[in-house]
């Protein structure tokens, strides 16, 4: 099978159910970020130590894959039927949030701000996190203009706090601590 169809050449997409859009439209930046998470994620597990927070990345990797065949899947046009999607991830969730409890039990309080990095499983997992950001902030954006599962916001959003404390946990577990934002090294000399 070729990779290359020549089809988009002229910059546009076909989305599924076969609409062609501009692929500078907000749906294809939408599902775009959430690939672009994915890609992000697969070199994080790269630099991760833990087997269990490696083992939990990868399920989220299957869950984005199922996001973002969501995102790129909308409202058919009068007539015709919707491509099935693999189904959207609303019950990983709560598993994330269960997943941020047990961790905590594990990391000293948080007083401080933090910055990215640390370990380099850390530092992955935070870069991981910006990305996820994004990708939650394009979501957004084409939520106002168009129908968006609301599981597709509330996962990013989630998984965003869980690859923050995943980024924590890989400090903690390669004895470096967490790099603390110190606002007085922004004073003038």
């Amino acid at each position: 099978m070729r990779i290359y169809t020549r089809t988009g050449d002229s910059g546009d997409t076909a989305l599924l159910g076969g609409v062609r859009v501009g692929k500078d439209h907000p749906r294809v930046t939408a599902y775009g970020t959430v690939d672009e998470l994915n890609s992000v994620l697969g070199w994080a597990l790269t630099q991760v130590s833990a087997g269990a927070t490696a083992e939990r990345l990868s399920r989220i990797q299957h869950d984005l894959f199922a996001l973002g065949s969501d995102l790129a899947n909308p409202q058919p046009a009068e007539g015709r039927r919707r491509p099935s999607t693999p189904p959207l991830p609303g019950e990983r969730i709560s598993e994330m949030e269960g997943w941020m409890d047990e961790a905590d039990r594990d990391l000293s309080p948080l007083r401080h701000f933090v910055l990215p990095g640390g370990a380099p499983g850390a530092a992955a997992l935070h870069v991981a996190r910006s990305v996820c950001r994004r990708a939650e902030r394009a979501v957004v954006s084409l939520s106002s203009d168009e129908s968006v599962d609301g599981v597709v916001l509330a996962y990013l959003n989630r998984l965003s706090d869980l690859l923050f404390v995943f980024a924590r946990l890989e400090n903690a577990r390669a004895a470096q601590g967490d790099v603390l934002w110190r606002p007085s090294q922004n004073k003038k000399p």
